[in-house]
């Protein structure tokens, strides 16, 4: 399969325009993770909170078990310090949540910004590219049938510029009828060559 032209402006085109489709993608791929991380910041709030209140209720959970040792009034003197760390329990949590809610908007967001653009360049980019290749290949299959050459001749002769045709034959319909080889060579010559083939 053929996927570029011979050395022509046709070739410059494709390999600039997927030089652009690469480029654009690549872009796009670092505004979606500027995208990804910008958001995330969003949480910074949350996590902080969540990591005082962790080290809070280390600390009470430490105060407890200490005010736990005392005896005969260690258990009621304990429970304010439990109950204190159940609720920095829940806030933990809550917190926690909020900053996995914040990253899975990130991570979609991000993805959305990336992929969006990005799928849209390689829409309008490939159909044009799979054209060529299977143009590409049924040319260069009909260049190897015989038969093939005399359509690839009358293709030349039908989308052909007069000026072209001219330095071919003086009459290239008359040669093409005739059967004249050379003639019928060159015209499948220049079809392949306006298809951006070699022959």
């Amino acid at each position: 399969m053929t996927l570029y032209a011979r050395p022509s402006w046709r070739l410059v085109g494709q390999v600039a325009s997927d030089a652009f489709v690469i480029a654009w993608s690549v872009a796009w791929w670092f505004v979606g993770r500027l995208t990804d991380t910008t958001i995330r910041a969003l949480a910074n709030p949350a996590r902080a909170t969540a990591q005082t209140a962790s080290d809070l209720q280390r600390q009470l959970a430490d105060a407890a078990q200490q005010v736990g040792g005392i005896v005969a009034i260690g258990d009621g003197l304990r429970q304010p310090f439990d109950a204190m760390s159940s609720t920095l329990g829940r806030l933990i949590a809550s917190a926690s949540e909020q900053v996995a809610g914040v990253e899975n908007t990130a991570t979609l967001v991000g993805l959305v910004v990336f992929a969006m653009p990005t799928l849209l360049a390689v829409a309008l980019w490939l159909p044009g590219r799979v054209r060529f290749a299977t143009r590409t290949h049924q040319l260069k299959a009909l260049a190897a049938d015989p038969n093939g050459v005399d359509l690839l001749a009358l293709r030349a002769l039908a989308h052909g510029s007069p000026a072209d045709l001219a330095l071919i034959a003086s009459d290239p319909v008359s040669a093409w009828r005739r059967g004249d080889a050379e003639a019928i060579g060159r015209l499948a010559a220049l079809e392949l060559r306006r298809a951006g083939l070699r022959r």
